[in-house]
């Protein structure tokens, strides 16, 4: 049935700072109706209350004081709704789905109302499949029944159906026959494998009611299987194959403790020899046939590595604040005929059978009550898994004590943390830095083979194909929280640290329970490049120069064992400079692959492979190289190395190999060999152009002519953000891997290459670089692409550019596309992230930091517990707090015009007069370990 449209009370657009003190409520309306503050205006864009809300629901402010979407559409009956993907998979074509996650599990909420638990232990696996052909229905959902009227919080029901999605939350709220459901489902922030699904009725009739509410959780797994994902090229469903594997699982489920609830464990009955043979059979037929994406399973990994979890984790279902008065785990009996919308099992008492052990198992918990007109009542359940060594009465214990607040205080611990970038003017900026910060952190999951947690790239590569990957990803969503939370980068990094294999080179990705990833991209050639920089950041930023002293169990490889992060980080450059190496034109050579994972697969016809792998150039891995090798340097300088000079040479050689590649208009893209020559003259390839900007490669005229040939080419044409490559005949490729114009690698828009762009271009064009950011913006996309669900409240790592005919949109494709999982890419939340700070100017050194903040904006905030700058009419302030406590300098550079304006200098609260020479001012204070460096410039 159509959704009621709820009434919103639209506040005036209020600046950065208030908004973050203004105490909006969540409240109930007349009739049960829900009134929804909504105040993250548009400010400078017109003042609309719904900037950036697209069509298929309206940004709001919660009770709590947070951004969440009010999602308001009637995906059964609406055709807009719709997003052509192939069936079978993990979403079905009208599910739009909102990400609720702590940093041990992510669960995945569906605009249908069920909710489905990933968790990273073993391998990744959903606990709780989705597939409604077989009688699987997810979970977080369930019935109130006072055995005549019955409602659900699985959609339809009722007469009106709100759902929410919020910071660490999943609302759902349900009207119908005089009574109202309240349904939350959270993930309580830290670090444990639980969510709680707290539910509210209340008796709008006027006469004492005596209820049932049934609680459901499936508990069969989905396994994303990269095993399976391979029997793809073996003409097999990688969906199907993966709940086939779910069916040789046997369920025991049994009361719990105490009886508060149920738990649920899995017996492996193991494969069929026919199984076995088959896949032994691909591999072997891969080990003898080059395939132009698998290549054989690694042979040198550890015992204990592994595709698929034959051991999965228990799960279990209590209830928190009284005793059960009913269960069963017999999920089939408990639908029957009726399936979700009228389950036969809210026609009695649920019946105490555990006896089910095939797919249908189910948990599922009764609780009875009677409300009084006008009564309402909230009833908690905590549905998790036990990874080892966490017990579940400790769970249950303290979530029985905290339920009552738990969500209150989970979204105070959200408000809290992260980094914070607002403008008065544009108040949409502050909403989406807050939910970029949460959808990040919210990604993080734990896998217990590397002993770490992490952050996948997730989206299409982890729900559909099945990989953790690549390895330079993580790294990328890491780097946020350098400044706010740097203990998550530092557990990134000894994820990837533990990778490192003894000739210094990194695995492409991870699959299942510490996998090296099957494929010909562990070919690449720039994996380390990534690692060097994102560690030399990482320390110069914070300072923690005992990090590189820190020791790391490497795993792969004959030489596996201990070794320091520095002596990790020298393997890792050795690898680049003598495996790698350097090409006959100086450039780093490609091998299979760079950045551009696609580019040997789809612009090499398969006679030319070979000479292209083993003579191929990458002007991208030298401009980037040019600047992460100073970095290096720089990092080992600061922590008292002596012996850079080799190395700033290396950097100094790729600065000069690209700065060769000069056309005339831009730099070439690659040379793939003597018989495809070079590739990058006939059209611009963004790839490489802001790495030679960064690394200082480009002349004063060759900046300006670059620049010009960046916003006319390939920013311009594309309204949500500049395209990779210009329309040209580059587009087209001579490979395997054909492409439309202005889809994916043939012109697509990637948050992952735009960050470095706004990062290059705050350096020359600070008004461009803040265009440029605007445009990769979820607002963005959907004020143009309204239609479109995804990119509003999250999205993939590319969308379709305007020369696209599918425009605003991702890529689709058979078997698979990236249409059948277009959400939950972490580069879409990490990238605005980080290239918000470097559109301050912001660098590390050997001696402090540097701001060059010229963004043409009369005020903004960029604050964070490592580093803060804030500018407002009287002038600038900021503050630096790394790890150690010395005296550091703080340069900054600013235009003519704003230098001679700032006559007063402040450090740590001692005044004095400004003095600049050629517009820089250096400031020197003590400053760190929780007391920071301070500073301000004022008129």
């Amino acid at each position: 049935m159509p959704v009621d449209r709820r009434r919103f009370l639209a506040n005036a657009a209020l600046g950065a700072a208030g908004a973050r003190l203004l105490p909006d409520l969540w409240t109930g309306g007349a009739d049960g109706e829900i009134a929804i503050a909504d105040d993250f205006g548009g400010g400078a864009v017109g003042n609309e209350a719904d900037y950036g809300s697209g069509y298929f629901g309206k940004w709001m402010r919660d009770e709590f004081g947070l951004p969440a979407f009010h999602y308001t559409c009637d995906q059964l009956h609406d055709p807009k709704a719709v997003t052509e993907l192939n069936p079978g998979g993990v979403l079905a074509a009208t599910e739009h789905i909102h990400q609720v996650g702590n940093d041990r599990l992510v669960a995945i909420a569906s605009n249908f109302g069920h909710v489905r638990v990933r968790q990273d232990e073993g391998a990744p696996k959903f606990l709780n499949d989705y597939a409604p052909d077989r009688g699987l229905f997810g979970g977080g959902f369930g019935y109130l029944t006072d055995g005549k009227v019955s409602l659900s919080t699985f959609y339809p029901s009722g007469d009106t159906f709100d759902r929410v999605f919020g910071i660490g939350y999943f609302r759902k709220r349900v009207t119908g026959g005089g009574y109202s459901i309240d349904q939350v489902i959270f993930a309580p922030f830290g670090d444990d494998p639980v969510l709680i699904s707290q539910v509210t009725v209340k008796n709008g009739g006027s006469s004492e009611a005596a209820l049932r509410w049934v609680e459901y959780w499936g508990c069969q797994p989905y396994q994303f299987s990269f095993r399976s994902f391979m029997e793809l090229f073996a003409g097999k469903n990688p969906h199907e194959q993966r709940r086939e594997l779910s069916a040789r699982f046997e369920h025991h489920v049994e009361k719990t403790g105490g009886g508060a609830g149920l738990i649920e464990s899995k017996h492996f009955l193991g494969r069929s020899e026919a199984e076995e043979h088959q896949f032994q059979a691909l591999v072997a037929y891969l080990e003898k046939t080059p395939n132009p994406f698998l290549a054989p399973p690694a042979k040198n990994v550890p015992e204990r590595a592994s595709f698929d979890d034959l051991n999965p984790p228990g799960t279990f279902l209590v209830s928190l604040d009284a005793a059960p008065d009913g269960f069963t785990s017999n999920g089939k009996a408990f639908f029957g005929a009726g399936g979700t919308a009228h389950p036969d099992g809210l026609n009695a008492a649920l019946d105490g059978d555990l006896s089910t052990t095939g797919p249908e198992s189910a948990l599922l918990l009764e609780r009875r009550f009677t409300l009084k007109p006008g009564e309402a009542r909230t009833i908690s359940f905590l549905y998790g898994y036990l990874p080892y060594g966490v017990e579940l009465q400790s769970l249950t214990a303290k979530y029985r004590a905290a339920a009552p607040t738990a969500l209150a205080e989970s979204s105070r611990q959200w408000k809290s943390r992260g980094l914070r970038f607002s403008v008065e003017s544009e108040p949409w900026i502050e909403r989406e830095v807050t939910w970029n910060h949460y959808y990040l952190r919210s990604g993080l999951s734990f896998d217990d083979f590397f002993g770490h947690h992490i952050i996948s790239q997730a989206s299409i590569y982890q729900y559909v194909m099945g990989f953790q990957g690549a390895a330079r990803d993580p790294l990328q969503h890491a780097l946020p929280f350098i400044f706010s939370d740097p203990e998550i980068m530092r557990e990134v990094l000894r994820y990837t640290l533990r990778e490192v294999r003894p000739d210094g080179s990194v695995p492409y990705g991870i699959v299942g329970h510490g996998m090296p990833m099957p494929t010909v991209s562990d070919y690449s050639s720039d994996m380390p490049l990534w690692l060097l920089w994102a560690t030399s950041e990482y320390v110069l930023a914070t300072r923690d120069a005992a990090f590189l002293d820190s020791q790391i169990e490497t795993v792969y490889g004959p030489g596996a064992g201990r070794a320091s992060v520095r002596d990790l980080l020298e393997r890792c450059y050795r690898h680049e400079v003598e495996d790698v190496k350097t090409g006959a034109h100086g450039l780093m050579r490609m091998l299979q692959d760079d950045w551009n994972d696609a580019l040997v697969t789809g612009w090499v016809p398969p006679a030319s492979l070979a000479e292209c792998r083993e003579q191929g150039e990458s002007v991208l891995n030298s401009a980037m190289a040019a600047y992460v090798f100073d970095h290096y340097a720089r990092l080992l300088a600061y922590t008292g190395a002596s012996a850079t000079s080799e190395i700033r040479r290396k950097a100094q050689e790729h600065r000069e190999a690209v700065r060769r590649q000069w056309t005339g208009e831009w730099f070439r893209r690659a040379w793939l060999g003597p018989a495809l020559e070079w590739l990058g003259e006939k059209g611009l390839w963004l790839e490489p152009q802001p790495w030679a900007i960064i690394s200082g490669i480009t002349s004063p005229e060759q900046t300006q002519t670059l620049l010009k040939n960046l916003d006319e080419q390939l920013r311009r044409p594309s309204t949500i953000g500049a395209m990779q490559i210009s329309d040209s005949p580059d587009r087209i490729g001579q490979g395997l891997w054909k492409q439309e114009p202005g889809t994916s690698v043939a012109g697509g828009v990637w948050p992952s290459l735009n960050q470095t762009l706004i990062w290059a271009l705050a350096r020359v064009d600070p008004t461009m670089a803040w265009d440029e950011w605007k445009k990769n913006s979820f607002a963005r996309h959907a004020e143009v692409y309204p239609n479109v669900w995804y990119g509003t409240w999250s999205g993939p790592d590319v969308l379709n550019s305007s020369t696209s005919k599918n425009a605003g949109e991702t890529t689709g494709g058979k078997p698979f596309g990236w249409t059948d999982f277009p959400v939950l890419n972490m580069h879409t939340h990490a990238c605005p992230l980080f290239s918000a700070a470097k559109l301050l100017g912001l660098e590390f050194d050997e001696a402090g930091l540097s701001l060059a903040p010229g963004l043409p904006l009369d005020s903004f905030r960029f604050e964070s517990s490592l580093v803060g700058l804030l500018k407002t009419a009287r002038g600038y302030e900021g503050w630096y707090n790394p790890s150690v406590r010395k005296t550091w300098r703080v340069r900054l550079r600013f235009s003519a015009n704003e230098a001679v304006k700032l006559k007063q200098v402040s450090i740590n609260g001692k005044r004095a007069r400004a003095r600049f020479e050629e517009n820089v001012i250096d400031l020197l204070g003590e400053g760190g370990e929780g007391s920071p460096l301070r500073w301000s410039l004022t008129g």
